[in-house]
């Protein structure tokens, strides 16, 4: 057959086609690839001999005629074959992702899309094709202003929304009716069954002089979870309460054992400078808003919670359903000391009564006269009497759930808190109205305009936030199990206008990226032109404010290992003032310029997020960026190194183990470049790694019901890569503080856990190994 074909193309260089036959590196399918001659690749036609019946053999040669016959036509029907294939293919790879309008655009094929441009096409009935920018902008155009003010017109001229309360359950009804409205493919609610610490009768702040007793203040608001009680020491003021604070008046060799602290409202919330304050050896602490970072609240004493942790605090760990038997616990972070928070009017008044040091000028705030403590001859001292009590209360949660159409298990949560201590417009009300107005408007985009998102949206109202994102919190200790292998995203809307020329950004490194691509998505209200990434600025990763506990995405994050979002705007070196007291007003937060233009902008980069999220094949989330967090630790680590061998140990494994986990992000993005974006199953398993990396940077070694907050990155307690930063600087400064056996057990948590990571991102357990 050899010399057929060399005698028939008269020695001519022959055409040829190459194949490459490469396994996939997941799953079972084979990939194949397949190569034309040169003029194929560039384009050309595919060349065919001239005159072919001029070369042909003598007609007695019938058997080679015979053959040549077969093989000709074997070759032709091949490469027809080949052609078409190859241009199929093509066609449909590059129909698959569409980005951000740029022209370079992946989507989903249709017929338009696989057929010639002069073959006219039938048309095919069948669903409408959303390409990203459509359905960008189609979020935007449906997003209304005047509808988020009429849902935070619900807020206006009621005074209460305590959690469980007759204001909470109304707004609870409300929000269900309004998701069932929607038609939200589902529509539920989910009890919880808690303890909450609520006002007694009045509790007092007394100054004691001579044997006479005079009252300071006594409040309408309290502090939740205080210990209740009558206490009595000498008044200290220490700042914010920052550990910085603590340690600077310490070094005075002032001792703070059984007194009465005093700080401004800032910085931290008020469980941490609680926490301090005990640590310090404080008996009661009093908490007040200062007007040089509150301005115009010289009378308004504000609310909150002293726990150190997120949700019910008497079922640490445990969900708080009415059928748990309850075990009899405690979470290690309730105060144990008596906490009230008071006005700068009184505060103002007690610093007239005490005559010792003035405050050090970088403590100075609003308050005149500030004063760090008594003199040594004064026999003053300050009554705090706490009367707080505990309550069985049932809270609900709303939920509401679009199901996606192809992953209908795997879901973006978008949550705002429902309850509030006083009006809350602004602490609850912007995000609740926010929360009705996405759904409102995605359900839209679904049931009228056909948009079919791949993955689920739940809308999600959580109850009891006030104390501590506990409505939030019992349902992540409820579904535990489930959350972490289906949810992958959580969005908070908590809080998201509290001013207007700046805006705060809390967040996952794995949703860097995307945030970023809303945000130049999306127009800045304030301004006649440009995106709100012309107002954060090129550098905005650098003022990411780490999530802190009052925050609800904080469990979601922390404990749950659950990607966050939390972002809003705010005045730049301002507080909003009414936060969490009676003057949350709506009125109040009208003054805001452009409130509700402010609140739909929110709303469209919260939207986009989730939709995006939903939108492409693959899950739109960073895992390359947390090479770039560990490297940045290992940099922070660094000029330690000689400490270390000093005591005999290394930090080489904990390298290793961060070039481990950057191997694994390369492996696992050469997998997904290598897949096939048509397979649904080997998508799916790609997307599940992807979904993972959050989790598996929760320590695996420590108990979820001692250590709730496990991550390395944002956690608390000593596993975190933060608190080991710290031991390896005492190494410079204080030597001999260093628990070595300490420093040891925190070397191998962190490096276990990153080594954990970059195994479970590589894939498949034959792929992994203990070796670094």
């Amino acid at each position: 057959s050899h010399d057929c074909l060399s005698t028939q193309f008269g020695g001519e260089p022959m055409l040829y086609t190459r194949f490459s036959i490469a396994r996939q590196t997941d799953g079972d399918n084979s990939h194949v690839e397949m190569k034309l001659s040169a003029d194929d690749e560039e384009g050309g036609e595919i060349e065919r001999p001239e005159h072919l019946h001029a070369s042909m053999p003598p007609p007695q040669r019938s058997g080679k005629n015979l053959c040549f016959l077969i093989i000709a036509a074997l070759l032709l029907l091949l490469i027809g074959f080949l052609i078409g294939y190859l241009s199929y293919r093509g066609r449909m790879q590059k129909a698959s992702r569409c980005l951000d309008g740029s022209g370079k655009c992946e989507m989903t094929p249709t017929t338009s899309y696989l057929a010639d441009d002069e073959t006219e096409e039938e048309e095919v009935p069948g669903p409408p094709i959303f390409y990203w920018p459509q359905l960008r902008d189609l979020l935007s155009n449906k997003l209304s202003a005047s509808h988020l003010e009429d849902n935070l017109r619900q807020r206006a001229n009621q005074y209460s929304f305590e959690a469980g309360q007759s204001g909470d359950e109304s707004t609870a009804s409300y929000i269900h009716d309004q998701f069932t409205s929607f038609l939200l493919d589902e529509v539920w609610n989910d009890e919880h069954y808690i303890k909450l610490q609520v006002k007694g009768s009045n509790n007092k702040v007394s100054i004691l002089e001579d044997g006479k007793e005079e009252i300071l203040e006594s409040p309408d608001a309290y502090v939740a979870y205080s210990e209740s009680g009558s206490v009595a020491g000498k008044p200290v003021y220490v700042n914010y309460g920052l550990k910085a604070d603590f340690q600077k008046i310490q070094k005075l060799d002032v001792s703070l054992n059984g007194t009465i602290i005093i700080f401004r409202a800032g910085k931290i919330t008020l469980a941490e400078k609680v926490a301090n304050a005990k640590e310090a050896g404080a008996v009661g602490a009093l908490m007040y808003l200062d007007p040089s970072d509150y301005k115009n609240t010289d009378a308004l004493v504000p609310f909150g919670h002293a726990h150190l942790g997120t949700g019910d605090p008497f079922t640490p760990g445990f969900p708080s359903f009415n059928h748990t038997q309850f075990p009899p616990v405690e979470s290690s972070g309730l105060p144990r000391i008596a906490v009230q928070t008071i006005s700068s009017q009184a505060v103002a008044k007690l610093f007239r009564k005490m005559d010792g040091e003035q405050c050090l000028p970088e403590w100075k705030g609003g308050v005149i006269g500030c004063k760090v403590m008594l003199s040594g001859t004064s026999n003053m001292t300050v009554k705090l009497n706490v009367k707080n009590v505990m309550v069985d209360r049932k809270i609900l949660n709303i939920f509401g759930a679009i199901k996606g159409f192809e992953e209908p298990d795997r879901y973006v949560v978008i949550g705002a808190q429902r309850d509030s201590w006083g009006p809350g417009a602004a602490k609850a009300g912007v995000g609740t109205a926010m929360l009705l107005e996405l759904a409102r408007v995605i359900s839209d985009i679904v049931k009228y305009d056909g948009y079919k998102p791949r993955r689920s949206i739940i809308f999600a109202s959580w109850s009891a936030g006030e104390y501590g994102a506990v409505g939030a919190t019992e349902w992540l200790e409820g579904y535990s199990a489930t959350l972490h292998a289906k949810a992958f995203t959580y969005i908070n809307l908590d809080a998201a206008v509290l001013g207007f020329n700046h805006m705060k950004i809390s967040a996952s490194p794995l949703l860097y990226t995307l945030l970023e691509k809303a945000i130049k998505g999306v127009k800045d209200p304030t301004k006649d032109s440009g995106s709100l990434y012309d107002r954060v600025g090129a550098d905005w990763v650098k003022t990411v404010v780490p999530l802190g506990l009052d925050n609800a995405a904080f469990p979601f994050l922390a404990y749950a290992g659950i990607p966050v979002v939390s972002f809003g705007f705010c005045n730049k070196d301002e507080e909003y003032p009414f936060l969490g007291t009676t003057q949350d007003t709506v009125e109040n937060l009208k003054m805001n310029d452009k409130l509700y233009a402010l609140m739909r902008a929110a709303a469209e980069v919260a939207g986009q997020i989730a939709l995006r999220l939903t939108h492409d094949h693959e899950l739109f989330l960073d895992f390359e960026r947390y090479d770039e967090e560990l490297l940045a630790f290992q940099e922070k680590f660094l000029p330690y190194d000689r400490h270390v061998r000093a005591l005999g140990l290394t930090l080489k494994w904990l390298f290793f183990a961060r070039g481990d986990f950057r191997r694994a992000t390369d492996a696992l993005r050469r997998d997904i470049t290598n897949s096939d974006r048509e397979n649904r199953i080997v998508r799916r398993a790609l997307n599940d790694r992807i979904m993972k990396v959050e989790y598996d940077f929760l320590s695996p070694y420590l108990s979820p019901k001692v250590a709730p907050f496990r991550h390395i990155f944002f956690g608390k307690g000593s596993h975190t890569l933060q608190s080991l930063l710290e031991n390896l600087q005492l190494l410079t400064t204080s030597r001999d503080s260093v628990d070595v056996n300490k420093l040891k057990e925190q070397l191998a948590l962190a490096t276990w856990t990153i080594k954990g990571a970059a195994n479970a991102l590589v894939g498949d357990i034959w792929d992994t190994d203990n070796e670094f």
